[in-house]
């Protein structure tokens, strides 16, 4: 089997700790990664400090195979994510001729000013990110990729960056609903999870559609082999079931 691919996520900026922004990136990342063969492992959400972005930074690209970060890249001062991260990796920071270039095509005299010329900083040594679409691009340093915030931006440069990862093999999962409340189930369910330790179970409870407590199962393998013993296991134990819910 593949080597198991991982990766760690660090959403950066004070509106989203603040609630003024709702976060609709994390998901979608998660499922994205989960769909190449990528286990993201963990999320950090750090405010637009120096000193946070560069501990969450270095704690993450050495624990995980990647790491994602999104926002921080705009024209303003407190976009400070590109410095960042060129401090957590030692090197320099400077405007990038390319990027320079084409802002120059895009604006002319004094719309290029100097906040503009802000997202044409990019850390010595990294790779851009960027298409005919992409205006100011992301950039990948080391095993770091840094996006944008705007989750459209961000999701086209997950589209550019994603062939140019190494990936694992895929995630594989089943699910089934289980008629009974995750108290009921909690008992045969672990016997299962413990006999069959190299799948992933999972109970997710909800109310149904007549206002009653009910559960989902789902369960997650590599394995397609080992993923359907799981879950005929799982299928017997809610057949024996006798609940009142």
């Amino acid at each position: 089997m593949s080597e198991v691919v991982t990766a760690g996520l660090l959403v950066i900026g004070d509106e989203i700790l603040s609630g003024r922004t709702k976060d609709k990136n994390i998901g979608f990342i998660a499922e994205y990664l989960t769909n190449i063969g990528i286990d993201l492992k963990e999320v950090r959400v750090v405010a637009d400090e120096e000193a946070d972005i560069v501990a969450a930074l270095d704690a993450l690209r050495h624990r995980y195979g990647y790491v994602f970060t999104t926002g921080g890249i705009g024209p303003t001062h407190d976009d400070i994510t590109a410095d960042s991260v060129a401090k957590a990796f030692g090197v320099g920071i400077d405007h990038h001729p390319e990027v320079v270039a084409r802002f120059r095509e895009r604006f002319s005299g004094q719309d290029l000013n100097e906040a503009r010329l802000r997202m044409a900083r990019i850390p010595d040594g990294a790779d851009l990110i960027q298409s005919a679409t992409i205006l100011a691009p992301g950039f990948m340093l080391g095993n770091v990729i840094v996006m944008a915030g705007v989750p459209s931006i961000m999701q086209a440069m997950m589209d550019i960056v994603a062939p140019k990862l190494k990936t694992g093999v895929r995630m594989l999962s089943d699910s089934v609903r289980a008629n009974a409340r995750e108290g009921d189930i909690g008992g045969p369910l672990r016997e299962i999870a413990n006999a069959h330790p190299e799948t992933i179970i999972g109970s997710y409870p909800f109310f149904d559609e007549e206002r009653k407590p009910n559960t989902n199962l789902v369960v997650r393998s590599r394995d397609q082999a080992k993923l359907t013993a799981a879950m005929d296991a799982v299928k017997a134990m809610i057949a024996n079931l006798k609940v009142t819910r």
